[in-house]
């Protein structure tokens, strides 16, 4: 693979093309509508993948979810960029701990209807029964969301109190959907709420939920439905990932929490990092909160500059457009534009040039220092 000049600079943010991904639940009506799509609809296709050199575990689909350079005459992947010089665009301070890895995966996810039971890995059972350093510790995000069939956008996380894994293994024999969501706890969701979901939690997200997932980069998913919401048949692969029906509830963390302590372990609180001249920059999970990840939003009325740490991060652009100004080479952004920050960047302005404030999340991987 030969990489031009142009798509191998690492001294400006790197604009990327929409990577959509198969799931075995429908949805993406909402991301559609994000991108002004003419005719938006629901499909299998109800995920976007950011700053992704991760692909889906699919069957056939491997290539799904690896985000690609948005430059004209290309075809080259993320991951071909940064496997062709890590330290240049991620980091040297990042790659000497966790080598060409970003260490980090994020979705923009529209549910138009539930998803299916889930759990995921913790680090020490991914390396055990997989082989990856990674495990899938996650972050829900909601920027939106949609009533369907009358319900509003909710979710269910966590173990009621009681709750035991042979109890949990009988519901899943029998296949008694309805007795597994009754032995989680269900919360209604609006725009700005924050969940962190430790691996081994089981969760589901709920219809008509439309989030930002930061996550581990794994797509190692313990899956308790034999059939979706809306009757796909989910083959046994999917559900065990290989390791069987009996290791599979290794993975579940059978911690049992009320209502109200769920709440308080889970839900995370924004704080304002700084606020003035016409921007401000929320975080909606920091590294005291895991070191798995960080997210924050950067609200801009007029102009911000936005400074780096010698490490690289991801931009999404959720409303509004713009321009980034870069030693003095301007791109143009707009709603549903996503960028990779090389770790070079030391700063860039953003000014904005429409008539909303432009509403940008910056997406970071695992902790450093």
């Amino acid at each position: 693979m030969t990489i031009s000049k142009a798509a191998m600079s690492a001294t400006k943010p790197i604009k990327l093309s929409p990577a959509r991904s198969l799931r075995t639940y429908l949805g993406g009506k909402l991301i559609e509508e994000l991108h002004g799509a003419a005719e938006p609809k629901d499909s299998h296709y109800p995920e976007e993948w950011m700053i992704s050199v991760v692909s889906s575990r699919t069957a056939g689909r491997e290539e799904d979810g690896l985000n690609k350079v948005d430059l004209p005459d290309e075809d080259i992947t993320l991951k071909e960029l940064v496997d062709a010089s890590p330290e240049d665009f991620l980091g040297k301070a990042h790659t000497e701990k966790f080598g060409n890895k970003t260490g980090v995966l994020v979705k923009l996810i529209d549910s138009a209807e539930r998803l299916i039971i889930q759990t995921h890995p913790d680090k020490e059972k991914a390396l055990e029964l997989f082989g990856s350093a990674y495990g899938k510790t996650e972050c829900w995000h909601f920027v939106g969301g949609r009533e369907i069939n009358g319900a509003v956008p909710h979710v269910y996380v966590g173990f009621k109190p009681g709750v035991t894994r042979e109890q949990w293994k009988t519901l899943f024999d029998q296949q008694d959907v309805q007795g597994m969501l009754d032995c989680m706890h269900k919360y209604d969701v609006q725009h700005g709420d924050t969940f962190l979901i430790e691996a081994g939690t089981p969760h589901a997200i709920g219809a008509g939920c439309l989030l930002v997932e930061i996550q581990e980069p794994t797509d190692y998913t313990i899956r308790m439905e034999r059939t979706s919401p809306s009757g796909l048949e989910i083959e046994d692969y999917l559900i065990h990932q290989g390791i069987g029906f009996e290791k599979m509830f290794d993975i579940f963390r059978y911690e049992t929490l009320d209502r109200e302590e769920t709440l308080k372990r889970w839900q995370v609180e924004p704080a304002v990092l700084r606020e003035g001249d016409g921007s401000r920059e929320i975080e909606i999970i920091g590294y005291k909160q895991t070191p798995c990840f960080r997210m924050t939003m950067v609200e801009v009325e007029q102009k911000a500059e936005i400074s780096g740490n010698g490490v690289f991060y991801g931009v999404y652009i959720l409303s509004g457009k713009g321009a980034l100004t870069t030693n003095g080479t301007q791109q143009s952004v707009k709603k549903g534009d996503q960028l990779f920050i090389p770790a070079g960047v030391a700063s860039f302005t953003i000014e904005n040039q429409g008539d909303e404030p432009i509403m940008a999340l910056r997406l970071f991987g695992p902790q450093v220092g």
